[in-house]
Parts: structure tokens; C-alpha cells; sequence
């Protein structure tokens, strides 16, 4: 067999999550060996420049643009990303072959003096480069101040003390992957804060014409495949850009896939929620109403990109 190249980010959590689709791929395959996949380390536009909000830098894709060019050039077989860093439009040459097991889908607090809710008093500092979670947390509390950090999880971890900051705002799915759970003072549930689409979730990513595709469905989770599906429909058809502050987050319970989403307003100031449950085979459909729903609702305060 030939070697199979796995390229993602040289981040700490993005070997993690290529270490954890090789071994899918291992573990589902009977042809395939461990001296038959190697790794390549690909850097991108968003590991530069940390010192500035995505926004300020080109956009959302920028985790994995030259990852996806990498694969386009065949440099690479297999890209791994984090969904949420992915823009809702897929590149026409290349698709998403697997989804895998959704991880704690939910965003935490990292603080040694947060640990409730009721801990996010007015004048709290709290770290964070998310449009989305700084109006979420505004909602909770609109005397919250939110900083601006970016950076790896360890970066940002020790920015609470140089920063002076009561805590900093996270994905549970990449605390949890690095073993860091003893550094969470507090969990969201998703009444509170919706987390972004995809979140938890790792992609693997394949050209659309190679056969490799039919490796890669095999570590694909069907669950999760739909809940993305679904969450993915209604943020393309929300358009929007990195900026938009939009969470959104699908279930399944019963063969039963119920999304619940909310989009913020161009000033931020309002915010529109509407949910749907239906077929779990209706996802695509599911995504494409909630969405339309939102945008009915905010009218002319969101302005679709």
C-alpha cells in the first residue's frame, strides 16, 4: 500500500486530532499499518498574527485554507480540521469524507474564581476572540468585559495572569482532548451559550476524486455527520462572514434530529433564536428553514454579507 500523507496545523490539539484519525483509520482497516501513514505539519495564515482578531486578518478559512491547498496539490491525502474553523462553502475540488464522534459539543469557563454562573458579576474580565461568545456572555451580563486573546490553548491559558483577567472562554471538546479538565471552573450548558457550528467535531477532508474516500467513510460517525450537515446548511444559508455572531447546535434523540440556533444582530445589540426538530434524514432541510427563520426574523438588522 502506498503512503497515506495526514497534513493539519502543528498545534498541540491538532496533532491531537490527527493522532486520533490515524488511529481510526488504523483501527477500521485491516490493510493498513502504521509505517503506511506519515504526518506533515502545515502552518497557516491564522497561527500569525495572534496578536489580532481574525476579523482584522482575511476571515474565517484562515486555520485552513493552506491546509486545503496542500491537498489540492496532493502535498497531502487527508486534511484534518476542527469543523468550526471551516467556512460553510467546501472548496468544489475537495469534500468532507468523515465526520468523527462528536466530542463535548459545550464552551467552558478556564478561572480559578468562576465556577457558577452567578460568578459573572459586572466588571468581570474575560478573555475571549469569539464575536459570538463575547455577546453571549453579554447577554448573561452586559458589565462583563470581554479581552481580546488569541493563540494556542496553553498561550491563552497563561494570558489570564499577564492579562489580568478573571478567566478566559473555551471549547470544552479541546480542554478535554489535551487532558486540561482540571483547569475548567465552569461549563455551559447550551440554554445559556449555544456553542459555534461544529463545534466538537473533527473533519476529515479528502480530494473529491480520490479513491481514498472510501477509506475515510469508514471512521465516519452518522450522527454526528447529520448533526453537522444540518448546523453547516443553516450557516451557509445565513451567509454572513467570520464576524457574524451565530451559534447553532443539532441533536438527535429518537431518529429525531432537533437544531436550535441564534443569531445576533449587526450591532449586537439583539438577538433572534428559533429551533426546529424533524426526520433526522431531513437535516439539509432542517438547516435551510431554521436559518431562513432567523433571517425573517432579524430583517434589515442583519444585513447578509
Amino acid at each position: 500500500m502506498k503512503k497515506i500523507t495526514i497534513g493539519a496545523r502543528g498545534s498541540k490539539l491538532s496533532l491531537t486530532y490527527a493522532a486520533k484519525v490515524k488511529e481510526l483509520l488504523l483501527k477500521n482497516s485491516s490493510e493498513l499499518k502504521e509505517e503506511n501513514i506519515d504526518f506533515k505539519e502545515i502552518k497557516t495564515s491564522g497561527d500569525f498574527h495572534i496578536d489580532k482578531k481574525i476579523s482584522e486578518i482575511g476571515g474565517k478559512n484562515l486555520f485552513c485554507k493552506e491546509i486545503e491547498e496542500s491537498l489540492i496539490k496532493k502535498e497531502i491525502d487527508i486534511a484534518v480540521h476542527s469543523l468550526k474553523d471551516m467556512e460553510a462553502n467546501e472548496n468544489s475540488e475537495l469534500l468532507i469524507g468523515a465526520y468523527i464522534k462528536r466530542n463535548d459539543f459545550r464552551d467552558v469557563i478556564i478561572s480559578e474564581k468562576i465556577k457558577n454562573i452567578s460568578d459573572l458579576k459586572d466588571g468581570v474580565k474575560i478573555g475571549s476572540s469569539s464575536k459570538r461568545r463575547e455577546l453571549q456572555l453579554k447577554k448573561i451580563n452586559s458589565k462583563i468585559s470581554v479581552v481580546n486573546i488569541r493563540g494556542n490553548i496553553d498561550t491563552r491559558i497563561k494570558k489570564i495572569g499577564e492579562n489580568k483577567l478573571d478567566g478566559i472562554m473555551l471549547a470544552a471538546a479541546g480542554i478535554k482532548s489535551l487532558s486540561l479538565d482540571e483547569k475548567i471552573g465552569f461549563i455551559f450548558e447550551s440554554e445559556h451559550i449555544l456553542p459555534a457550528v461544529g463545534q466538537g467535531i473533527i473533519a476529515v477532508q479528502c480530494r473529491k476524486e480520490d479513491k481514498i474516500k472510501s477509506l475515510i467513510k469508514t471512521i465516519n460517525d452518522s450522527d454526528t455527520s447529520l448533526c453537522a450537515i444540518a448546523e453547516r446548511k443553516m450557516l451557509q444559508t445565513i451567509g454572513g462572514d467570520c464576524d457574524t455572531a451565530i451559534g447553532g447546535l443539532a441533536e438527535i434523540k429518537n431518529k429525531n434530529l432537533k437544531l436550535k440556533a441564534q443569531l445576533f444582530s449587526d450591532n449586537g445589540k439583539e438577538s433572534f433564536e428559533h429551533e426546529l426538530t424533524g426526520r433526522e434524514a431531513d437535516a439539509s432541510f432542517i438547516g435551510k428553514s431554521v436559518a431562513e427563520k432567523l433571517l425573517n426574523m432579524a430583517g434589515e438588522k442583519f444585513k447578509k454579507k
